[in-house]
């Protein structure tokens, strides 16, 4: 893929920054945004040192879904193959840790993209909503499913039923949010929490992360069995054997990923 337009995609050192790019279009999701994240991600997942993935927007909004000129123009065969949803099942599987960082507005579109990452982190002056109805759709991206396994089914069909936003102290409240932060602390709070990431073992946290998002579609003694087999193989990795010899030597470990 040649220069990227709609998504700007950097690395500082073990993390890699993905910020939607759109902001006359409010940061609206393109299917020329979507094919440049996904490019992004996939880079992202062939570089062995890049540890955290971090989804942000740029100017006063984080993401505001999708494009409504392109929504307009969708057919209903299109709309049973939505491209936003299949993206952001990929970025739910992504294997390596994923960090929203949200200052403004996410809606629509725009909260489903922070359902779909690992952890949230927002200002106070952020609004989030599902506002779908109003245009005669529903939530497409993972609002009527991934969002109520993450802030349980009335608080999803209050969002949708009414379609009010919220701001970021209410949807720290609700469990949405990790943290909350000042907007002048956002990029420093997260750079702090995506190096705590990366601080652990890479195996260990992709192995975590399937078996914790898994625990909900499955029987507890498959999910049990599952973790089970997961520690076991992750006894013979180089990195449980790192992480174990650095504690008794009272040493912080240096995991290689293997």
């Amino acid at each position: 893929m040649g220069k990227f337009i709609s998504v700007t995609h950097y690395k500082e050192e073990s993390l890699y920054w993905i910020e939607l790019n759109r902001p006359e279009a409010y940061n609206a999701f393109s299917d020329e945004m979507m094919d440049e994240i996904k490019a992004a991600l996939t880079e992202a997942e062939g570089m062995k040192d890049v540890r955290v993935v971090i989804f942000s927007g740029k100017g006063k909004v984080f993401a505001s879904g999708a494009d409504i000129k392109e929504l307009n123009e969708m057919s209903p065969i299109e709309a049973l193959f939505p491209r936003m949803q299949s993206l952001y099942d990929f970025i739910y599987q992504f294997p390596k840790p994923t960090v929203a960082a949200i200052d403004g507005y996410a809606l629509g579109g725009g909260m489903e993209l922070a359902a779909a990452c690992d952890l949230r982190i927002a200002t106070g002056r952020s609004k989030f909503g599902l506002p779908e109805c109003k245009l005669g759709v529903i939530p497409g991206a993972g609002g009527t499913h991934r969002l109520v396994k993450l802030i349980g089914e009335a608080k999803v069909k209050e969002l949708v039923f009414l379609g009010d936003m919220i701001d970021g102290a209410e949807a720290e409240k609700i469990g949405f949010i990790n943290f909350v932060v000042a907007e002048t602390e956002l990029k420093e709070r997260v750079v702090d929490i995506a190096k705590k990431i990366t601080e652990k073992a890479p195996i260990a946290l992709r192995f975590a992360k399937q078996c914790i998002q898994r625990q909900a579609d499955i029987p507890q003694e498959v999910g049990m069995l599952l973790e089970n087999l997961s520690q076991a193989y992750l006894f013979s990795t180089k990195d449980k054997t790192e992480g174990v010899s650095a504690f008794i030597e009272k040493r912080k470990p240096l995991f290689s990923g293997e």
